[in-house]
Parts: structure tokens; sequence; C-alpha cells
């Protein structure tokens, strides 16, 4: 088993995945609640998609019925890099669309995984199916959940991504991480917005991501938060950038993640006049373009009011 389990996670790192862990596939009761009762609270606001498909998260056998383990993953995204302070774009939305770049490494890995051992059956998720990422990380020892509800890892801080790979293999699960923020509320207290009501708690309602990408361009931004916005057009990145952890923080590998120089420097003035033509060009291959050309410009007009 120990073979094997370590054969995988090579095999992980050498495709170029930051973290590689392996948990169980018990189901995860304790996170599905917490959730069940997150959704129940309506703190997820408008997205709808949240409030199906628990039964797939509690339990990934409800995925692939003869799971066994999951192999959790993290790849580093951080770039350094300035950018306009009036206009800001969250940190992972620089370069290209990371469902793109990590489901391709994905479909890599789980054919080498069946090289290794041909009876394996898996499915693979990034951030797109009913899967608990964040809580099958913190148990396979990837890192742990921490006030700002991000994902931290002891290595290199929380600019990661996630993914994962449900299989149908025996393999050694890791030691679940420890949860080291401790007494340190950074991130509560610079959120603007008071999303981050309390440590380990998120209003999404009130989070900027949610209200610059979540919320469909056909819904405004309320006055008194699009007030408390701090100049983020696209996702933000407050919470993590007072993080103490991130002072561990490292230079992607991934060219892929690289900031597109032309979007780092973006005016309301251009986003305004801005036509779908160049918004598609611009925006090809780019996870802002889930914002559609109508949100960029809600998201200005908010600032402006």
């Amino acid at each position: 088993m120990n073979r094997l389990t370590n054969q995988i996670k090579q095999a992980a790192l050498d495709i170029g995945f930051t973290k590689a862990g392996i948990t169980s596939a018990a189901p995860f009761d304790e996170a599905a609640g917490k959730l069940e009762a997150w959704v129940a609270s309506g703190a997820h606001g408008l997205m709808s998609y949240m409030e199906s498909r628990h039964d797939k998260r509690r339990d990934v056998k409800n995925i692939l019925p003869n799971a066994k383990s999951i192999l959790s993953l993290a790849l580093n995204y951080y770039y350094d890099s300035e950018q306009n302070p009036k206009l800001k774009i969250s940190r992972y939305a620089w370069g290209d669309d990371y469902h793109d770049v990590i489901g391709n490494m994905l479909e890599k890995l789980l054919e080498q995984i069946k090289i290794i051992a041909p009876e394996t059956e898996g499915r693979w998720y990034v951030d797109t199916g009913p899967l608990l990422e964040k809580a099958i990380a913190e148990r396979a020892g990837i890192g742990w959940i921490g006030k700002h509800t991000n994902l931290i890892t002891r290595e290199i801080g929380s600019w990661v991504f996630l993914a994962e790979i449900i299989l149908n293999l025996d393999l050694e699960p890791d030691t679940p991480a420890e949860d080291l923020c401790g007494t340190c509320n950074a991130c509560v207290e610079a959120c603007p917005t008071d999303a981050l009501h309390e440590p380990y708690k998120l209003d999404a309602t009130k989070c900027i991501p949610y209200l610059t990408i979540e919320l469909k361009p056909e819904n405004s931004i309320a006055p008194e938060l699009a007030s408390k916005m701090e100049g983020w057009l696209y996702g933000c990145d407050i919470c993590q950038d007072v993080c103490p952890w991130n002072r561990f923080q490292q230079q992607t590998h991934i060219n892929a993640f690289a900031p597109r120089e032309e979007n780092l420097f973006l005016t309301k003035e251009k986003i305004e006049t801005m036509e779908q033509e160049e918004f598609s060009k611009r925006f090809r291959k780019s996870p802002i373009k889930r914002t559609k050309l109508a949100g960029l410009k809600r998201n200005v007009k908010a600032m402006n009011s």
C-alpha cells in the first residue's frame, strides 16, 4: 500500500502539482453538516448550485460507488506583480483559467496512475463538482481551513488551487492538517465589508468576490457594500494579503498563471467603453470571462456610484 501511495504522490509532483495528499473515501459528515447549515442560513446568497447534491458532497461513494481513497492536490498560483490599485483583479485571475490548466494536468495524472495500477478507476475534479474540496484537503494533510475560510498550507501559504481524484485504490491516508491560525484575526479585522463577521464564518452575500463575480450582471451591488469594495473589479485578495502565513509565498512555476500585463492596468474608462469583441479577445481563456462584459461594467458603475 505504501509503495503504491508513494508512486502516485510522486507522479502528481512530477506532473507539476505543489502538494499531494491522501485521505480515505469515508463520509465527510461534519463538514457536510456545516455546509448544509450555512446554506440553510442563506449565507450562500444566489449561488443556487450550493443547494443541491449534498449527498455527493457528504459521501464520494455517491459519485464513484467503489471509491476507497481521495487524492487531494494543491497547485501554487502565486505571481508577484504590481497592478492598478484603483481597479484590482484577484491574483488567481491574472493568467489563464485554472480549470483548463489543472484539468489537463489531472487527465495526464489519471493516465499515469492507470499505468502504475491498471485496475484504477477514478473521477477528477477541479472546483467544478460536488466535492468539499477544502475539507478533503484538510483531512489529506494538505493544509488547514483558515479563519478566512481559505485553505492555508504550512509551506507556501494560501495561494493554491485545489483539485481531487477519487480513486478505487486502497491507499495509505495522510495525517489531517492541524489548524495553525492560533490567536491571529488579521483576516477578520481586514475584511472591509464584514463578510467575515467572525472567524471561520463567511457571509458570501457581503463578500467582494461574490458581489463582483457570482452576482449575475443583472443584479446590482448594494450601495453600502459598493462603497467598501476598495477598488476590486474582479474578486478580492484582502484576507489573503494580510495572512501571516503568506510570508512563505513562492513564485509559481506554471507559466500559464503569469499575469497578462494588459489586464493589470485597466481603467474605469476602458471598461466603460469596452465592446464585446475586445472583451472576448482580451479575456479569452481567462477566469474573468465568467463575469461577462456586463458584469465588469456593473462593477465599475457600482464603484462610481
